[in-house]
């Protein structure tokens, strides 16, 4: 099934205005019943513009991944390099607070010890300590044909639960096809699979590798993967936000 989301501006000033206008209440609900949610968009088309041209400076990004050449997909990817781009920066800190909420209630369902103070500060202390110091944030390209294989972004031992893609295109106009992917795993059960397809400057919110379902017996973990489905044609760009640092 492909989800499509309705037109919505947010607007004012302040990007974290933005966000924390959004009804959390219900992106969490949904995070719950669907293992995904959907905002409306969040960045303005001038903002997404700006991202998009980010992708020709080289001096932005710690490191640059040819997708093919490790066989993940067709495209290409790049994780941004400290300091990370305002908007970045701003969007990763105002989705932390709200995210661990909820991935200290998943961690209580499910029984783990784990949990995650409120400012995204005080978690990359964490990672850094734990000798994850690299960003994670980065931006990915697809043309026509560019897709990317199912996957989960571990970047060592310390991971956060919940991240997130922002779409920086425009659907329908500047590429086709390119659903965004996300195929759940339960226990004893085939995989259940689900295409997403938001609007540009539009949140896509995502556990990194399961989330508690509810069963007779309680909560068991659902393992879930994400990838993108093959580009018809056009281009597709997204910035991916991810809370736990690397190795």
């Amino acid at each position: 099934m492909v989800t499509r989301t309705r037109t919505q501006r947010g607007g004012g000033p302040s990007l974290h205005a933005r966000l924390g206008r959004l009804d959390w209440p219900a992106l969490g609900a949904a995070l719950d019943d669907r293992g995904h949610a959907v905002t409306p968009p969040v960045l303005t088309p001038e903002e997404c513009a700006a991202m998009r041209a980010l992708e020709g400076e080289d001096a932005r990004f710690r490191s640059r991944i040819d997708m093919a050449r490790y066989r993940f997909g067709e495209g290409r990817y790049g994780y941004f390099a400290h300091p990370l781009p305002p908007v970045v920066a701003a969007l990763r800190e105002a989705l932390y607070p709200p995210l661990a909420a909820l991935a200290n209630a998943w961690a209580e369902r499910l029984g783990e010890d784990a949990r995650y103070p409120p400012a995204l500060a005080d978690f990359l202390v964490r990672c850094h300590a734990a000798g994850q110091t690299r960003p994670t944030p980065l931006l990915l390209r697809y043309g026509a044909g560019g897709y990317n294989c199912l996957h989960q972004d571990r970047y060592g031992p310390l991971l956060f639960p919940l991240q997130a893609v922002c779409l920086l295109s425009g659907p329908g106009v500047d590429f086709t096809g390119g659903s965004f992917l996300l195929v759940e795993q339960r226990p004893r059960q085939q995989s259940r699979g689900e295409a997403v397809l938001p609007e540009q400057g539009a949140l896509v919110l995502f556990p990194s590798h399961h989330r508690p379902v509810r069963g007779t017996r309680g909560h068991y973990r659902a393992t879930v993967r994400h990838g993108v489905s093959t580009v018809h044609s056009g281009e597709r760009m997204t910035l991916g936000l991810i809370f736990h640092d690397a190795e």
